[in-house]
């Protein structure tokens, strides 16, 4: 479109920034556009029109300049007061779903450069109505809009359709996660290998052995003894455990557990080690990033922990249940990163499945502190009742839950690329159309 008739859209629409504060409206029956995908409801309307709808604000925020959606609207509707309503003066010059279309499309290179600020970004009405947009007559805009209608409706189903399927996967590997914990997802390798959960396989003497290892390792001076432990009432357990399983409490298997530095390390451009949080947890493996802060060898040895290849490392700051397996990397902690050092016969790759349960997110948000940022507590750390079952037992449950990740990975792997294909096919057919 390139040698088209060009024009202003303040020569061709009125601009007119929204009345209704999204947080204090009234649900009704009129449609309400904010800035999110989906529309809320108001008890009154501000417009009755056909308009496009623009956020004046970034969708991320944080100094980012981004913008997720352009909104069509038409009939009553109400508008959140930081959008704006761009409504053609002429429907006989501009149609609103041409001008909708265009700018959609082209949001990330006509819009969003001119969002202005730095923690607040914004767009102003004004430099809205300065972007220019190709003219053609209105009976090529209605073909461009009917080009594009034809793939439309078939593009928006799948990606809903992608979406649904997406978050369904989320909630399965849940599922998975909590079946590998209540002994369920192994109740027929129990069947099969009975001597492997009785007897001294019994998790009850297993929990015998790893209490023992614990109190040499007192006795010898390695460690240091804790408070002594309450039993564990019926009314704490959260669910039945199958036969040859006991439950215990996380500072039963550990023999150190911890958290980092409170406070900031002297940080050096050209240190070798990395100061790491919560954050930079992540599907069982520590995340160096390029904004990761580093440290001296001196500020390393000031305030190193004793991390071994059977450490878990668990946020429990902020974001709580990040969770990775320390594998020798080059670091220290902060206060957002806890660290457990599991005893012998506790498998760091079963113990990482349970922290990625919901049964641990739900435990570690109802017991951290009502702040600002939730903070779960070292002590509540070691009081997390654990479900416990035999050393065989824990590998075949690493072993089976890793198997149904993989095909719940692939299952979504395939969902994702139709999606992508859709889109790449949906942005084929407007290039297309607006190439002219």
């Amino acid at each position: 479109m390139a040698d088209l008739k060009r024009a202003k859209i303040g020569e061709l629409c009125t601009l007119e920034k929204g009345s209704t504060g999204l947080a204090k409206a009234s649900s009704g029956k009129y449609p309400l556009v904010t800035t999110g995908a989906e529309r809320k409801t108001s008890r009154d309307y501000q417009f009755d029109t056909k308009a496009v709808c623009i956020p004046l604000v970034s969708s991320t925020g944080h100094g980012k300049k981004t913008l997720n959606y352009v909104h069509y609207q038409e009939g009553k509707f109400a508008l959140g007061t930081i959008l704006a309503a761009l409504i053609p003066k002429d429907e006989n010059v501009l149609s609103p779903r041409y001008l909708h279309a265009y700018l959609q499309k082209n949001k990330d290179r006509v819009i969003v450069p001119l969002m202005k600020g730095a923690a607040n970004v914004s767009l102003s009405v004004q430099a809205i109505s300065n972007i220019e947009i190709p003219l053609p007559p209105v009976w090529k805009q209605e073909e461009i809009i009917s080009k594009i209608d034809s793939v439309s409706v078939e593009h928006r189903d799948l990606l809903n359709e992608s979406d649904i399927q997406i978050t369904l996967f989320g909630k399965l590997r849940q599922t998975v996660l909590q079946e590998a914990i209540e002994g369920k997802l192994t109740a027929e390798w129990r069947k099969q290998n009975f001597e492997l959960i009785s007897g001294d396989n019994h998790a009850s003497k297993l929990l015998e052995k790893i209490k023992a290892e614990k109190e040499r390792l007192i006795k010898d001076g390695k460690i240091r003894e804790g408070n002594p432990l309450s039993p564990i009432t019926d009314n704490e357990k959260p669910f039945t455990l199958p036969n040859g399983w006991v439950w215990c409490k996380l500072e039963d298997l550990v023999s150190l557990l911890g958290d980092g530095l409170h406070g900031t390390p002297n940080y050096s451009n050209n240190g070798e080690y990395f100061f790491i949080n919560g954050n930079n947890l992540n599907e069982g493996k520590v995340l160096i990033k390029d904004n990761t802060k580093r440290v001296s060898l001196e500020e390393y040895n000031k305030h190193k922990k004793e991390l071994t290849q059977k450490t878990v490392l668990v946020s429990i700051n902020g974001t709580l249940g990040n969770v990775a397996l320390y594998n020798n990397e080059k670091i220290i902690l902060g206060k957002s990163a806890c660290y457990l050092n599991l005893l012998t016969g506790v498998s760091k790759y079963y113990m990482m499945q349970i922290i990625k349960t919901k049964y641990f997110l739900i435990y570690a948000s109802d017991n951290a502190s009502e702040t600002t940022i939730k903070n779960l507590s070292l002590k509540g750390m070691r009081m997390f009742l654990v479900p416990l079952p035999s050393i065989a037992e824990q590998e075949a449950i690493v072993e089976r839950v890793d198997k149904l990740m993989a095909m719940i990975n692939e299952l979504e792997k395939q969902v994702t690329e139709r999606k992508n294909q859709s889109e790449m096919l949906m942005h084929s057919v407007l290039r297309e159309a607006f190439a002219g």
